[in-house]
């Protein structure tokens, strides 16, 4: 895929179509979705998804709950393979330490009970909350 000449002038990518060719979201649309829904800050601003993104600049991607900070690397011309993809940004230490803590909350928490409670377990819910 070549770029068009109105990104290649400006040296940038629309955040939209880095964020597509970067494996962060599985079409552009989602990704146009999240940009407009203020899930992507670039250098702490929210923006808009023709904003311009350069080499050097500071993504905060949020995913459902998982919140990615990323540089970026490189301007990748096509959505290739996700190793070609993970070359073009590198994750912040802070990001990676976040991720893995989240991760560990998650893996900690008790699982959430399946359908409604019983008889029995109402009553073991009320008692364990103090009510009648």
């Amino acid at each position: 895929m070549i770029q068009s000449t109105s990104d290649a002038e400006s040296g940038g990518l629309r955040v939209d179509k880095w964020l597509w060719f970067a494996r962060f979201f599985k079409s552009r649309s989602s990704a146009t979705d999240a940009v407009t829904g203020g899930r992507v800050h670039i250098n702490g601003v929210r923006v808009k998804p023709s904003r311009v993104v350069s080499i050097g600049d500071t993504l905060s991607i949020t995913r459902e709950i998982v919140r990615f900070e990323v540089v970026v690397q490189s301007l990748p011309t096509r959505r290739g393979p996700a190793a070609e993809a993970q070359k073009s940004y590198i994750e912040t230490d802070a990001s990676i330490s976040e991720r893995a803590r989240m991760r560990e909350q998650q893996r900690a928490a008790p699982p959430a009970p399946i359908g409604r409670p019983d008889k029995h377990e109402r009553r073991a819910l009320r008692d364990l909350r103090g009510r009648q």
